[in-house]
């Protein structure tokens, strides 16, 4: 598995309470919206209508798209794991769900190798994979950017923890499944305000 580029985004691994739960945000996603957001691609509240949006690659996220559902506007209701680009529904009808607990601890593939000395240290989001995914399987192809390492001093929007403990995953392999935090939450710490 590490040594394969396998990019799934966020995922969840555990919470320490054992809660995980997504928030289902009604309305959250604004009908037509032209950006396809992907299952585990990072999210992040847009201010002027407390909607979801994809971050970029250096921004404070709130958490991870888990899916969305919607009555389309034939009156069908639909449940994806993605948001399908410039899709428009019947008005009230839109319900997104996404991870936004700030003490959930995610696992996502870095896009280089990394060792057992990056633990604590703080990586952004590969810019390059960041919107990246497939609408065949809805998955995101957001990856851990080795080469934005800020260390253990500056600020990155994901702070590694540990290392994911599959078989055939392991510290310098060439693509590792490491397990991390949210440090650049819109909720905590010196990010306060929405973009």
């Amino acid at each position: 598995m590490s040594a394969t580029s396998a990019p799934f985004g966020l995922r969840p691994a555990f919470h320490p309470s054992g809660l995980d739960r997504a928030q289902a945000l009604a309305g959250g996603i604004a009908s037509g919206y032209a950006t396809a957001i992907l299952k585990g691609q990072p999210v992040k509240y847009y201010a002027s209508n407390g909607q979801i949006l994809p971050v970029s690659s250096t921004e404070a996220f709130s958490g991870a798209f888990a899916g969305v559902e919607w009555t389309d506007t034939t009156g069908r209701r639909r449940v994806s794991n993605y948001w399908p680009a410039s899709t428009a529904y019947i008005t009230g009808s839109c319900v997104a769900y996404f991870y936004n607990d700030n003490n959930i601890v995610y696992e996502i593939q870095t896009d280089a190798t990394i060792t057992q000395a990056s633990i604590g240290n703080e990586y952004n989001f590969t810019s390059a994979n960041l919107a990246a995914g497939s609408t065949t399987t809805g998955l995101s192809q957001c990856t851990l950017g080795v080469s934005t390492a800020v260390g253990n001093t500056g600020q990155g929007q994901m702070r590694v923890v540990d290392i994911a403990p599959y078989v055939d995953n392991a510290w310098g392999d060439a693509y590792v499944v490491v397990r991390v935090v949210n440090s650049q939450s819109q909720f905590f710490g010196s990010v306060t305000a929405f973009a």
